[in-house]
């Protein structure tokens, strides 16, 4: 439980602080390790910056987008040449581009040209030197071939056309190639695929109602015989196994008595794999799990030894890390809820480590808030892990409450830096993070006992933490707020729909107030794929049955009975949640006199990239909470975009 901090003066914090573009971020080593990459901003825009990291020559910015902030970047096996992935404007249309940094003056290069589509799987193998395996759709946009890029010159080669109704591809050193889709009762199937006369040959089956967002993950060995997959079978917990890819037979390879493999890369792919490869011969070397805090099991003896002094750098959790192909340097960031970020340079063969950066270096670990893990049991028994961040230098005796609930519902919530919750708590209010059921990482029970309660037992669970808060005295009942993205903005907008008399504020980010529209707008290519998700947890709007449940379960249905002081925010390009999700409820709402502030950034997508967007934000959410729960906000210095 958490200790009471004691009453001190805590400085007040600027939004741009902690929504401003970080200083350095998302470092990583060249493979020959030489040069150090990663991401600053050039024109109030994250891109990506070189340096070397033996000598104090000037660092070099080389990538130039003044559009929108690059997130993701990949070095090849030749130093010479850099890649990055960009979308436009946040439609999540990915592009693969290419830097030469041999050439300074030399613009990027899209290696995947061809408007409208997107590239996605983007994978390099060290069997396949120079070369990259992806996806892209532009022959037809439900359905995603399989390419060779050939990096050096560009060259596209097919290696397959998806033959329809296939999720993904794989095609291993050998020139065999695997499919993997739905059948038609929702299982998943992995199968060798023979493109000369089509024959898709099963080679094994999996329940797909156990892999909600599809088997994660999914990775060729290096000999291309196997793979390395998480695997539930048989098992409560999520655990690596090897996948043989000519019987289709499991062999366990790793597994923890109490946790599963982390999930979260599978909904944040700039988030690190749970599989660590050796950068040199891609074996796996070390596998992370996810329980209050991240666990690293070796399973290398040479990497092992890496790890034990990797860990002596940081109290938090390593984040990502990446080595030359020897495995000699090493570039660390760690995962701290007071401490973000904070990157090392580590050489194995001396034994010697420096601090390269910390992202936020005016960020002053004593005055953001711990991060305390805590329980709370549900109204059926059923336990919650959960977060609670409580003010620095506050008596934590019925504070102002926000609940802040994470998108998904497939995802979980994580011990770390989450500078939503830092932002709150240094504004004087308690913030409750709650891994309700449905939340993946949690073993399979846990995650099924989620179906069919969109607005049911999972809305339930976040009340009753409410409750335990209140009870356990954190909370002031009267001084309740809700806020959350995407799959969390949908439960912010239940929230205030069907419990109204909880909750004094309320904050939706992108979510959908109508399950019948939100899942008939889905992007095409994703609409096959919905069974094992949103058609299981919720329902299918084509069955008229189903529609009328997912109608029940929508907030709009209930659009009467809010009177809950509302904010909705929304990207103007959202793919996902497209913004009538949010134009819908805004103008039912206005109908009947319901005050609501409503913010489009014309800009973005499904979330917030750029820094001016989330620190306008910020300051919206600043002033509404301060107006409703009793707060102190900074002076207004921006209305930003309001509609």
């Amino acid at each position: 439980m958490p200790m009471p901090d004691k009453a001190r003066e805590v400085p007040r914090l600027a939004v741009e602080d902690l929504f401003g573009a970080p200083l350095r971020a998302g470092a990583s080593i060249s493979p020959d390790g030489s040069t150090i990459a990663y991401l600053a901003p050039w024109r109030e825009r994250l891109n990506v910056w070189v340096e070397s990291v033996d000598s104090d020559g000037e660092a070099r910015c080389v990538t130039a987008d003044h559009d929108r902030s690059v997130l993701r970047y990949h070095w090849s096996d030749d130093p010479r040449w850099l890649l990055y992935e960009q979308d436009g404007a946040g439609d999540e249309n990915w592009h693969v581009f290419r830097v030469d940094l041999d050439d300074p003056d030399a613009e990027a290069v899209d290696l995947t040209p061809f408007p409208g589509a997107r590239a996605v799987g983007f994978e390099m193998s060290v069997t396949r030197p120079g070369k990259a395996t992806l996806h892209l759709n532009h022959r037809n946009p439900v359905e995603f071939d399989l390419y060779e890029l050939d990096i050096a010159t560009g060259e596209l080669t097919m290696l397959a056309q998806n033959p329809g109704q296939v999720g993904g591809l794989l095609h291993t050193r050998d020139g065999d190639l695997y499919a993997h889709g739905l059948t038609a009762d929702g299982d998943i199937e992995l199968s060798r695929w023979d493109p000369g006369t089509g024959q898709l040959r099963p080679v094994i089956t999996f329940d797909g109602s156990d892999y909600p967002l599809d088997i994660q993950p999914f990775q060729l060995t290096p000999d291309g015989t196997g793979a390395w997959i998480g695997s539930n079978r048989n098992s409560e917990r999520t655990r690596v196994v090897r996948l043989d890819l000519a019987t289709g037979e499991e062999s366990e390879v790793d597994s923890h008595p109490l946790y599963d493999l982390d999930p979260r890369s599978a909904v944040f792919p700039t988030l690190p794999s749970p599989l660590i490869l050796d950068r040199g011969t891609g074996e796996l070397i070390g596998v992370r799990y996810l329980g209050e805090r991240q666990v690293i099991r070796p399973l290398d003896p040479r990497f092992a030894a890496v790890l034990e002094n990797l860990e002596k750098l940081s109290d938090g959790d390593l984040l990502a890390l990446s080595s030359d192909t020897s495995g000699q340097r090493w570039i660390v960031s760690f995962n701290h809820d007071r401490d973000p970020g904070v990157t090392y340079f580590y050489d194995h063969t001396t034994r010697q480590s420096r601090m390269l950066f910390r992202p936020y270096p005016d960020l002053d670990p004593d005055v953001l808030a711990p991060m305390t893990p805590v329980t709370i049991p549900a109204r059926d028994g059923l336990r919650l892990p959960s977060y609670l961040t409580l003010p620095v230098g506050v008596e934590p005796t019925r504070l102002p409450l926000v609940l802040l609930v994470h998108g998904g519902p497939w995802h979980r919530d994580g011990w770390g830096f989450d500078p939503s919750a830092q932002f709150l708590a240094n504004r004087g209010y308690a913030v409750l993070q709650v891994n309700f059921r449905g939340s993946t990482g949690y073993g399979k029970a846990f995650l099924k006992a989620g179906i069919g309660e969109l607005a049911g037992k999972m809305h339930d669970d976040l009340i009753d933490a409410v409750d335990w808060a209140v009870k356990q005295d954190y909370a002031d009942p009267d001084r309740v707020a809700i806020f959350g993205g995407s799959y969390g903005g949908y439960a912010t907008l239940v929230g205030v729909a069907f419990t109204p008399h909880v909750f004094a504020a309320a904050i939706d980010f992108c979510g959908p107030s109508n399950l019948v529209t939100y899942l008939r707008t889905a992007p095409e290519f994703v609409k096959p794929y919905l069974v094992n998700n949103w058609y299981l947890y919720a329902g299918n709007p084509d069955d008229p049955e189903q529609e009328a449940d997912l109608w029940a379960r929508s907030p709009l249905s209930r659009v009467d009975d809010i009177r809950t002081p509302l904010m909705v925010i929304q990207g103007a390009n959202d793919p996902r949640v497209v913004k009538a999700e949010s134009d819908q409820i805004v103008d039912a709402l206005r109908a009947r006199g319901v005050e609501v502030e409503y913010m489009v950034k014309e800009d973005e997508g499904h979330g917030f990239v750029n820094p001016e967007n989330n620190i306008d934000m910020y300051r919206a959410v600043d002033r509404f909470l301060a107006r409703h729960l009793g707060g102190a906000a900074d002076p207004d210095r921006s209305r930003g975009d309001e509609a």
